[in-house]
């Protein structure tokens, strides 16, 4: 994990993206019908943007626990807070 938190350092990042562009590539990812690379994903995008940019913003959606990047670098959507609020519901899950 230490290595994801040097990314975010001001010093290491060219620009930031901006929120409408994070939003894009969130919904990418969650209506992908496969599990796609980053290659893939890069390529399909509706808005071409600077790959430094996309990686900053796919290491930050890794480090906040809403995608997971496989060995084979599948990038999988598993963020399901609606999810996490049914089982809460149904005293299925316990939060410490």
């Amino acid at each position: 994990m230490a290595k994801t938190v040097t990314v975010f350092r001001q010093e290491n990042i060219l620009r930031y993206p901006r929120l409408d562009t994070v939003l894009m590539v969130e919904e990418a990812i969650r209506e992908a019908e496969e599990y796609p690379t980053k290659a893939q994903l890069w390529k399909s995008l509706p808005k071409k943007m600077m790959y430094q940019t996309f990686n900053l913003i796919i290491d930050y959606l890794e480090y906040s626990g809403k995608i997971h990047v496989d060995r084979d670098g599948a990038i999988v959507w598993i963020w399901d807070p609606e999810g996490v609020r049914k089982l809460m519901a149904n005293k299925r899950l316990v939060v410490r």
